[in-house]
């Protein structure tokens, strides 16, 4: 039994306006490579958009910098990755905080463990890099930590949630005790009903740290359900293979219309839900993502250059 329902709803733009409340302050992830096949993202992303830059085992700190520096040029406010797991000790830690910080002018970081099997040395979870204390000495204004509304295998290898459940209640206390802003940014899923269903969860359990909810933006299916299934994505899968099933949609491009609709929706229902912002995984390409924003987002799509 579905816990709303919704009608799109169109202002005379053609505009959904709870679409487009919903989609301001949305946030994006690059990663360095991708990044360079942006000529300028003030053409396609509003004036100060957050951009996370995905900091992949292998991507050394100096192009991880360089395009911090870039973007942060250009206007936007840059959420670098710092994944424990590739991080060697305290000392690589704090020299990395100093080099966004000094050359790039980065106050505000994505910690998580990573998707590395095993520590490349003293750190293992984003706990261990909160607990460093260096963060909060550089000054750093933002600390988002991931979420997981279907789980995290890696972390509960039998499905539960309770390990996930344990960190986030640690994360929880230390908010308290930072003097930085905290967010939970998720990992992107294609169903509303469980989205809503974990963030009303969360909050009746303690945990009100605002969250920046995944989303997977326009893409191949077939590319979706590779990246899906790579990064652990949980029971909202079956809406791509349900997809995939229909000869009529195989080849058509996934839009995250319906989710982004049904979340906003319920948002515009119910003010005091605890989903802050979107944050989009431009699985597509960044240029096809900010082009979807655009069109669906109205005021909150409106590229810099065109503002």
């Amino acid at each position: 039994m579905a816990l709303f329902s919704f009608k799109k709803k169109e202002d005379v733009t053609g505009v959904n306006p709870e679409v487009e409340s919903f989609l301001n302050g949305f946030s994006i992830e690059v990663m360095p490579r991708t990044a360079e096949k942006v000529e300028n993202f003030r053409d396609i992303l509003p004036e100060g958009t957050r951009v996370y830059i995905a900091h992949i085992e292998g991507t050394p700190i100096d192009d991880m910098v360089a395009t911090a520096k870039r973007i942060s040029g250009e206007g936007f406010a840059v959420m670098p990755h710092f994944p424990a797991r590739i991080i060697k000790d305290a000392a690589t830690l704090g020299d990395w905080i100093a080099r966004y910080q000094g050359e790039a002018g980065v106050d505000q970081a994505l910690l998580l463990a990573g998707g590395v099997t095993n520590p490349h040395g003293d750190f293992d979870s984003s706990m261990q890099l909160m607990e460093s204390g260096l963060f909060d000495k550089a000054g750093f204004k933002r600390l988002h930590v991931a979420g997981h509304p279907e789980g995290n295998k890696d972390i509960d290898p039998d499905g539960s949630m309770k390990n996930v459940s344990a960190a986030l209640s640690w994360k929880q206390e230390f908010s308290k005790r930072t003097d930085a802003e905290m967010a939970l940014a998720t990992q992107f899923c294609f169903e509303a009903q469980p989205i809503i269903e974990w963030a009303n969860g969360l909050k009746n359990s303690g945990i009100d740290i605002p969250i920046h909810i995944g989303i997977a933006g326009p893409a191949k299916l077939q590319t979706l359900i590779k990246f899906a299934i790579a990064c652990g994505v949980g029971p909202s899968l079956k809406v791509l293979q349900k997809r995939a099933m229909d000869v009529s949609k195989l080849l058509l491009p996934y839009e995250p219309t319906e989710v982004v609709a049904e979340l906003a929706a319920y948002k515009a229902a119910n003010p005091d839900f605890n989903i802050e912002h979107v944050h989009f995984f431009p699985l597509g390409g960044i240029k096809t993502n900010a082009t979807w924003i655009t069109e669906n987002g109205g005021a909150s799509g409106v590229p810099a250059t065109a503002s």
